[in-house]
């Protein structure tokens, strides 16, 4: 059993301070990364958004496409103009969360003399699909850089958050319960020490 006295008083508020400054860092990192985390959010949704819309507009060409022209015909032109697509992936670091950022070192959205065959035999409505289907693809690799941005943010914040839980509803009032108990238990003490010592007095009086 620990016999509080001052010396561990002190200690223990000292202790409590630190843990209090830990606490006030905590907090402070974790509304930076969540401000951050909400400025990301934003165009991420919008870009889902944006991409979803184009998927669909792409599916409905290519479906009119594949009702006037043959699916191997199609097909023989989607081998045709097939490109490839250089993708260059980079470390980054925001407030000391590090992820991974998808970088296109190419454009993917051609013009349609580009594409390796002869536009004539092709029909409107497939050009155009071809032409989304790019945009989505290149859409699709912006949107995985933000992707991989807001999951480590995601996860830091939540870590976080248990961290500063952990402090406030366990560390705190567990060292505010100490205080408290080394508190009293000296102030008990203190009034034995200075009873008895008055009754040495008086007895010496005496």
């Amino acid at each position: 059993m620990i016999h509080p006295n001052r010396t561990y008083l002190l200690q223990q508020k000292e202790k409590r301070h630190s843990v209090e400054n830990s606490l006030n860092i905590i907090k402070a990192r974790r509304q930076a990364l969540i401000a951050e985390f909400l400025a990301s959010a934003r165009p991420f949704l919008l870009s889902r958004r944006e991409i979803a819309a184009e998927y669909r507009l792409a599916i409905e060409e290519l479906q009119i496409s594949l009702a006037r022209e043959s699916r191997t015909g199609v097909a023989s032109i989607a081998a045709i103009s097939e490109q490839e697509v250089v993708v260059k992936i980079e470390p980054r670091n925001i407030l000391g969360v590090r992820y991974k950022e998808a970088t296109i070192t190419s454009s993917i959205r051609r013009e349609a003399d580009q594409r390796n065959y002869d536009i004539g035999m092709t029909s409107p409505h497939l050009e155009e699909a071809i032409a989304r289907f790019e945009t989505v693809t290149a859409n699709m690799l912006k949107v995985a850089a933000f992707e991989s941005k807001l999951k480590k943010l995601s996860r830091d914040i939540r870590q976080l958050s248990r961290k500063s839980r952990v402090l406030e509803q366990r560390v705190l009032p567990a060292l505010g319960r100490n205080l408290k108990i080394a508190g009293q238990y000296i102030s008990e003490r203190e009034r034995e020490d200075y009873y008895r010592l008055k009754k040495f007095k008086d007895m010496r009086v005496g």
